[in-house]
């Protein structure tokens, strides 16, 4: 079997260019438009308005999430494999990034390695900063309340992540001979404390409305508590640190902010060339959620990044949520759901778990451990949407 897979690689590889993904969505995206029919103006024009739909939002978002990140870095949690577990999706969603979230639990995680793998997938897709905060954004909604109800949502999630990688467990035994040494309570959740910030300034706009007190309203508002908490998270570090955290915050903006915007403008031309409103249920209810999460998966299985996939979904979204009765949060979280499908050698998150873990699984093991156990965590979140709604 793994020498099937390997030979297949090779073959592609011969054929097909090895392009970093933007390249190749930027020729896809061309072509989709010429063959659709667009002549060369509308073709531009139509990629120049997709590529900058809400860029100027994502980059208050990514920019101070990206400086979390870097300040969760530099105060370096230590953790028994328990609690690694447990901050998992915490720390998914503070670094916006699955990848780097698992790159620093699991060398502590041991033979929970799997474990933290879901539990940070699960907290990327569905806590703020991250994947509503990121779909939201792109959809030009701005609502606290999303917070607790994807927080709500995330909870049953991540349970569901936890217990498959208990049956499918494909590791006995701690990789990691030199895992750190576990760090007090205390120690974590000062490390944690950013994120308990935007998650009390968050609350306190859901509860409290401060429309008529505009600094009070700015900071309550996600983008507004978000740059508060990335203040924050620089307090207490040297002056030297935050700089390296400020620049390595505005490198990994920049490269995304490419991605982002090249994914948006495939959504626009998709949009342009492909009659999407025919496709997907009008109306109200069950039906227009489920074709959002089939949508929002399609993309996913396309594409592999969760990124170009919230980012290419919502100019197609946007347009339909106005002419549709139905509730913005729940469209948003069956987009991060469908975002959930699947963990696959497409998504560089499979690589990491792969190269991780692979010693103590066969290929096709760890491939079905991956995907099955995405497929289950989106079937149970969209079933508990379409309960909440129905």
């Amino acid at each position: 079997m793994n020498t099937t897979i390997r030979h297949m690689a090779l073959s592609l590889s011969f054929f097909i260019p090895s392009w970093p993904l933007p390249i190749w969505m930027i020729v896809i995206t061309l072509l989709l438009g010429l063959i659709g029919g667009l002549g060369t103006e509308d073709l531009i024009r139509q990629f120049n308005n997709g590529f900058g739909w809400a860029l100027g939002e994502f980059v208050l978002i990514l920019l101070p999430s990206f400086i979390l990140a870097a300040a969760l870095q530099q105060r370096k949690i230590g953790a028994a494999q328990g609690v690694a577990v447990g901050v998992a999706p915490l720390v998914g969603a503070g670094m916006v990034c699955p990848d780097t979230a698992y790159a620093a639990l699991s060398p502590i995680a041991g033979a929970r390695r799997l474990d933290v793998a879901f539990g940070a997938y699960a907290g990327f897709k569905l806590l703020f900063p991250a994947g509503p905060l990121i779909v939201a954004t792109g959809l030009g909604i701005s609502d606290p309340s999303l917070f607790i109800y994807a927080l709500g949502l995330m909870l049953p999630v991540w349970a569901v992540g936890v217990f498959w990688a208990r049956v499918r467990s494909v590791t006995k035994e701690p990789h990691f001979t030199n895992s750190p040494e576990g760090g007090s309570v205390l120690a974590i959740v000062f490390a944690l404390s950013p994120f308990l910030l935007l998650a009390f300034l968050l609350m306190l706009g859901w509860i409290c409305n401060f429309s008529g007190y505009r600094y009070l309203d700015f900071i309550t508002q996600p983008k507004g508590a978000l740059i508060i908490a990335a203040i924050f998270a620089l307090l207490g570090l040297s002056r030297e640190s935050c700089r390296q955290c400020l620049d390595s915050a505005i490198r990994r903006t920049s490269s995304l902010l490419l991605l982002l915007g090249v994914a948006s403008a495939f959504g626009a031309i998709l949009t342009a060339v492909i009659p999407v409103q025919s496709i997907l249920p009008s109306g109200s209810g069950l039906s227009s959620v489920i074709g959002f999460f089939v949508l929002s998966m399609f993309f996913k299985l396309i594409q592999g990044s969760s990124m170009a996939t919230f980012a290419a979904i919502t100019p197609i979204a946007a347009p339909l949520l106005s002419s549709m009765e139905v509730s913005p949060t729940a469209v948003i979280l069956a987009i991060c759901m469908g975002s959930f499908v699947a963990i696959l050698p497409n998504d560089s998150f499979y690589w990491l778990v792969r190269n991780d873990i692979l010693t103590k699984s066969s290929e096709a093991r760890l491939l079905a451990t991956l995907s099955i156990g995405t497929l289950l965590q989106a079937s149970v979140g969209l079933a508990i949407i379409l309960l909440a709604i129905a």
